[in-house]
């Protein structure tokens, strides 16, 4: 490793009762995640988010999904932002929801088998 090279950023467990209030969970559309860069192995890995997890001590935790070590192997890994080996790779342009996923559109007319 080299004086330049950031350190590799310390992933987290998941959130557990012993933690206190569970966190504030806010989602993307799939289509429009934001990333981040995550540094691991020597390089800087392409993460998507796929949640931002605001707990009630103010800190901001993401979920990436992320090939580590350049495997192609995809791992889920929780990082606590701000942290030197972590960096922004691309924003959304659509906000986050926190209510889940999307809900479908009631319809319209009634099912052919309706009573």
């Amino acid at each position: 490793m080299s004086a330049d090279e950031p350190v590799e950023p310390v992933a987290l467990r998941p959130w557990g009762p012993q933690d206190g209030p569970a966190p504030r969970v806010w989602t993307w559309p799939a289509g429009d995640r934001p990333a981040l860069a995550v540094w691991s192995c020597g390089a800087w890995r392409f993460a998507p988010v796929k949640s931002r997890q605001d707990h009630a001590d103010g800190r901001v935790v993401y979920q990436v999904a992320i090939d580590a070590d350049g495997s192609t192997s995809v791992l889920s890994r929780l990082y606590q932002w701000p942290q030197p080996g972590l960096r922004v790779a691309r924003r959304s342009v659509s906000a986050p929801s926190d209510s889940g996923p999307p809900v479908l559109a009631v319809r319209r007319r009634a099912a052919i088998d309706a009573a």
